[in-house]
Parts: C-alpha cells; sequence; structure tokens
C-alpha cells in the first residue's frame, strides 16, 4: 500500500494506493503539524483513522507533504513518527509547498502560494523550490491566512470596529468571552487552528463592503511581502491553493491585477492533483 498525504494544520487528505497505483480509499484525519502538536497527540490522530491502524504493516511508501514541516527538528520528529507506525514503509517527509508545487504546475516555472490555515509561498524553477523567506508561523508571519483573518476579527470585534449588524451575528455563532478566547489561545494546543476556524464567518459575508476591505488588505500584504520579493518577470504565472483564494478569488484577481501579475490559478483541494503527479512521476 502506498500513502500520499497533503496536510495542513487543520486536516489532512490522504489517498492509499495499491502497487498497480489504483485508489484504494480516501480518508481526513485532523491536522498533523509537528512544529505546534505534541508527537503523543500526532501519533493518537494518524492511529485515530482504523483504515491505518489495521494495516500498518502493508504500507510501503508514504509521501507525506505537511505545514510545519518547514525546518529539520519538525520534520525529524513526524518522519521518525511515521517510521515508526508504518515499519515496512519508506517513509519521504516534505513541506507541503512542495505539493502545491506538484499539485499546481507540475515541472514548469511558477511562483506557488499556499492560503490555509496559514500561508506560504516559493519560487518553482522547474526543478527546485525556491523561497524568499523562512516561515516562522502564525505568531509572527502568515499573511492572508485564516488564521490571520480570525485575528482580525477577534480584534475588530473587540475594538468595536466591526459593523454592528455582523458583530451580532459574529457572537451568535461563537463563544466570544474573554477567558473563553484567551484559554483556547493560550492554555490549548493548536491556538492556529482555532484562530483560523473563524475566517469561515467572512464567507457569509463576502460581499459586505466590510470583509471585502479587509480581504483586499490582506491579500495586498501577502503580495508585498511574499510574491514581489522574487523579482520575477511580471509574465511568470501565479498559483494559489486553499480555500481561502477559492473563495475569495475576485478580490485577489483585483490585487494580482493591481501588480500587473499573472494569476494563472487558484486550487481548492490539491489531493487529486498531487495524486495525478505522483503517478506519473514519483511512484516507481
Amino acid at each position: 500500500m502506498i500513502l500520499i498525504a497533503d496536510g495542513g494544520s487543520t486536516k489532512v487528505d490522504w489517498i492509499a494506493l495499491d502497487e498497480q497505483k489504483n485508489e484504494l480509499f480516501k480518508i481526513r484525519t485532523q491536522g498533523l503539524n509537528p512544529a505546534v502538536v505534541e508527537e503523543k497527540v500526532l501519533k493518537e490522530r494518524v492511529l485515530s483513522a482504523k483504515e491505518f491502524s489495521e494495516n500498518l504493516d502493508q504500507v510501503t511508501q508514504v509521501f507525506f507533504y505537511g505545514a510545519g514541516c518547514g525546518t529539520k527538528v519538525a520534520t525529524k520528529i513526524l518522519k521518525d513518527l511515521l517510521e515508526e507506525l508504518f515499519s515496512n514503509a519508506t517513509v519521504i517527509v516534505e513541506e507541503d509547498m512542495l505539493a502545491a508545487v506538484y499539485a499546481a504546475t507540475g515541472s514548469d516555472p511558477a511562483i506557488v502560494c499556499i492560503l490555509g490555515t496559514g500561508s506560504n509561498s516559493c519560487f518553482y524553477d522547474g526543478k527546485e523550490t525556491h523561497m524568499n523567506t523562512v516561515s516562522l508561523g502564525y505568531m509572527l508571519m502568515d499573511e492572508a491566512s485564516g488564521n490571520y483573518f480570525g485575528k482580525r476579527l477577534i480584534r475588530n470585534y473587540y475594538y468595536k470596529t466591526m459593523p454592528a449588524h455582523i458583530a451580532a451575528k459574529f457572537e451568535e455563532s461563537y463563544d466570544l468571552s474573554p477567558d473563553t478566547v484567551k484559554h483556547k489561545l493560550y492554555k490549548e494546543p493548536n491556538p492556529n487552528t482555532y484562530l483560523a476556524d473563524f475566517a469561515s464567518f467572512m464567507f457569509q459575508f463576502k460581499e459586505e463592503t466590510y470583509v471585502k476591505e479587509m480581504m483586499e488588505s490582506g491579500f495586498d500584504e501577502f503580495f508585498v511581502t511574499r510574491v514581489l520579493p522574487f523579482e520575477k518577470d511580471k509574465s511568470t504565472p501565479i498559483y494559489f491553493i486553499g480555500s481561502i483564494a477559492h473563495y475569495f478569488y475576485d478580490i485577489l484577481k483585483k490585487v494580482a491585477d493591481k501588480y500587473e501579475l499573472n494569476l494563472a490559478g487558484v486550487i481548492q483541494r490539491p489531493i487529486d492533483n498531487l495524486i495525478k503527479y505522483h503517478k506519473e512521476y514519483l511512484i516507481k
């Protein structure tokens, strides 16, 4: 059995193939970000899927692409864990950025960006990915990501700069008591995922000026910090991965046009394209 995983902080999409590259099953587990989730919890989340727990020794290859796998220490934690669980498998763990590249552009040069729970970008020259900076995660970076907009929503609510009718709906939708918010952020695991959950609220009000302006300023910050520093020709195709880009495509396109950049495509869920790439190029 061959496993391919597209892993974010919130969830991981898995697909299992047999040795003839036929699909066996698709499942989704909770996020496996080794930079913010304890090893014990990572293990529990993998084993929570009976498709895995009942077939650990049947797995021969694992291709895992995940958020938080951009540093050696975090990558080793997850690789060691997967090798322990799937003891008969060859395990490859790479950053989710590489999965985004495979899904979006294959072997053609492009700038590829992720707007999920977190955010990131790279330039792919057709063979290797090039980053303009290391990602330092949700507290310091992650412009235009789910957790970025979640933080802005909470701040705007508390500073009373959110329109009254939207604030009223926000109160109905979430427990916004200071004790709850602070406990979730500072006492519980995965505060980045907690923050990103608020971003889905924006989809209900995507036609409101308040939301449009917030999205536009967030996307603008992302282009300034994560795209323009590559200093590539304006004809270079730019691809985005993730629901934030998918649901707010019109605003994303508006900001790209402002900088005369080539927004070539948006992919909400890259797993299907990722499977195709592996079948053609990586699975022998």
